[in-house]
């Protein structure tokens, strides 16, 4: 079905991005996104991997036990805001790897 010419481009370009896969994994590793809390009391840094690198209450006051419920949701919406940025560097930096390989894309 298939030449071995054929074959052998096939498995030459697997390992090629293979390679940039990897790569692009590790360049992923040392770019930083952060995010604040909608009040910016509380502040999230990920890596473009969607690693949680970093967690800072900048309002020390946060911390007091009647402000559990308010602390919660705001670690949710920084977390989730970090986690929206670091997802679309990944995207960006796939693409920008994947179109190396694949020109059109």
């Amino acid at each position: 079905m298939f030449g071995n010419g054929d074959m052998g481009d096939m498995m030459a370009k697997l390992q090629q991005m293979q390679g940039a896969a990897e790569a692009s994994k590790s360049k992923l590793e040392t770019i930083e996104v952060q995010e604040k809390s909608p009040d910016g009391r509380i502040r999230f840094v990920m890596n473009g991997n969607r690693k949680l690198k970093e967690v800072t209450f900048i309002d020390e006051s946060l911390l007091a036990p009647e402000n559990k419920e308010e602390i919660e949701d705001l670690l949710v919406i920084a977390f989730n805001r970090a986690l929206e940025d670091a997802e679309h560097v990944n995207e960006a930096e796939m693409k920008n790897s994947a179109s190396g390989l694949f020109p059109g894309m």
